[in-house]
Parts: C-alpha cells; structure tokens; sequence
C-alpha cells in the first residue's frame, strides 16, 4: 500500500497473534518513577516486569527449575 506517496508495508496482526508472539518469546519491561518536588528527589521507583508463558520460561531456565515452575500436587 502507498499512502501520500510513501511506500507503506502495512500489516495487521490481530491481537491474539500479537499475544501469542509475546508469550512465546517473552518480554521485559522497565521503567522508572521519579518523585520530585522544586528539583528535589522525594521517591524513587524501579520496575521490571517478566511476561511469558510457563512452557518457554521453564525451556529457558533448563531442567533444574523445571518442577518448580508447576503447580504442586493435590
């Protein structure tokens, strides 16, 4: 598709394929939070947060975690 005449590759990617291709691989996010008040520091915050199925994690991690990624018994 061209648009404008820029050539565009447009392509639509519905969004359980999109949530599909994020468990699969896994992602990390990060950010931070800053509190300040006339350019003093109050609060810091440091976030990292691991998305991913269990079955590519426990594949990531090897055999020696695996067990402790399932659920347990009953």
């Amino acid at each position: 598709m061209s648009r404008a005449g820029h050539d565009v590759d447009e392509r639509r990617v519905a969004l359980v394929d999109l949530l599909d291709r994020v468990l699969a691989g896994g992602v990390v996010i990060t950010g931070d939070i800053r509190l300040a008040i006339a350019d003093v520091d109050l609060v810091q915050i440091s976030l990292r947060a691991l998305i991913s199925s269990i079955s590519t994690l426990s594949t990531s991690l090897g055999p020696a975690t695996h067990g402790a990624l399932e659920p347990p018994d009953d």
